[in-house]
């Protein structure tokens, strides 16, 4: 049985509690903050309809996240499977009874709130991926033959966002997937012969993107091209970027946000209208906010002793840090728009709570970071 595989002596609730980083918690709870402060900028001076709703969702979350960071590593590793299969099921429910909003079928109404399940699972991959790698036998580790089953466990999941369609979150399950195999000794030629094939498979791939995923690229390229269709997202939002100089317009100044020309300020544009009211200053603030959660990522996925609790540490930041990355480099115009949201700070249900039961997750590894957990038999590996 696993169980026979853990060596750490048992911690009382009050001990766990003690060790839980609360700096991090802190820090998250100031970017959340933040967020209050824009959804109530966005909703014209109101908490409604977006920042009061936000402000319970992240304190149900938070409460998630402290909970979930005194849950024992022993119990991620021996329900892996149980919680990814569970998360691919919900995959599956979308397709057959999914809400359709804004022309893609990606949530399931539950009354209280709307789940999407790909955000779910995100960190289901995570644990199921840091589970094969650890229980792996140390002389499997590389071969590729060994590779096939976690490549299916992430392909499985993006091909279903993908029909949803939902090419941005696809793309993330695959980046996340990536580091999780790099930080479990995957060798880079392998990742190059991956990234050649799909380079290979552009042109095929091409003529099944949507119409309106092409139109993106497409504006990506020259958003000029159509100011008033296509590319009045991202000519916008570079607008906006650009007016707020180097100290912004001040708080609820933004004529580009508060004029209704800036589209889903509340979400995907956010960090454009936080730019455009507090400016350069504004903006390089809340990277180093940003910055300090991944250090303390880093920090703990370093200093856990199992390989497991490593693997999910990393999962969770490389996650966080993809966020971050991929939507403000939207915003910027830097990449096309994929839909992907700013971390604690647009506004959404599922990204939010998910979002902190990884950091509850990842402090968690933080918690039982001493516990030293051994490989377990072939048999359990998958």
């Amino acid at each position: 049985m696993l169980s026979g595989f853990y060596k750490q002596p048992e911690m009382t609730l009050g001990e766990k509690l003690a060790e839980i980083n609360w700096g991090l918690v802190g820090i998250l709870t100031v970017i959340a903050c933040v967020g209050f402060f824009m959804l109530y900028s966005a909703g014209n001076g109101s908490f409604q309809p977006w920042a009061g709703r936000q402000m319970i969702r992240f304190a149900v979350g938070l409460c998630l996240l402290i909970v979930l960071a005194t849950v024992d590593l022993r119990f991620w590793l021996r329900y892996a499977y149980v919680i990814y299969f569970g998360a691919l099921a919900l995959l599956v429910a979308v397709e057959i009874m999914g809400d359709i909003g804004m022309g893609a079928q990606r949530w399931i109404n539950l009354g209280v709130i709307n789940l999407q399940p790909s955000e779910v699972m995100k960190i289901a991959l995570i644990i199921v991926l840091a589970r094969y790698f650890h229980t792996l036998p140390e002389e499997a580790e590389g071969r590729l033959r060994y590779l096939l089953w976690p490549a299916g466990l992430a392909l499985a999941p993006a091909a279903l966002v993908l029909r949803q369609p939902d090419l941005g979150t696809a793309l993330m399950l695959l980046m996340v997937a990536g580091v999780v195999f790099f930080m479990a000794g995957v060798k880079l030629w392998k990742f190059g012969v991956v990234l050649g094939a799909a380079v290979g498979v552009i042109p095929v791939a091409w003529q099944f993107l949507k119409g309106y995923q092409k139109n993106r690229i497409l504006t990506f390229l020259n958003p000029e091209s159509d100011p008033l269709g296509a590319g009045y997202h991202i000519l916008q939002s570079k607008i906006a970027l650009g007016s707020g100089g180097i100290f912004g317009k001040g708080f609820m100044q933004g004529s580009q946000a508060h004029l209704n020309f800036l589209p889903e300020k509340q979400t995907d544009f956010i960090f454009t209208m936080l730019a455009e009211e507090f400016g350069l200053t504004g903006g390089l603030a809340l990277l180093g906010l940003y910055g300090l959660v991944l250090v303390y990522g880093f920090s703990i996925a370093i200093r856990a002793q199992s390989q497991f609790g490593r693997l999910m540490a990393m999962g969770v930041t490389a996650t966080f840090f993809l966020y971050v990355f991929i939507n403000i480099a939207m915003v910027m115009g830097l990449v096309p728009v994929v839909g992907v949201p700013l971390p604690l700070i647009s506004y959404g249900g599922t990204s939010m709570l998910t979002l902190l039961i990884g950091f509850g997750i990842l402090i968690g590894v933080n918690v039982h970071r001493e516990m030293v957990i051994g490989r377990s038999p072939r048999s359990d590996a998958g």
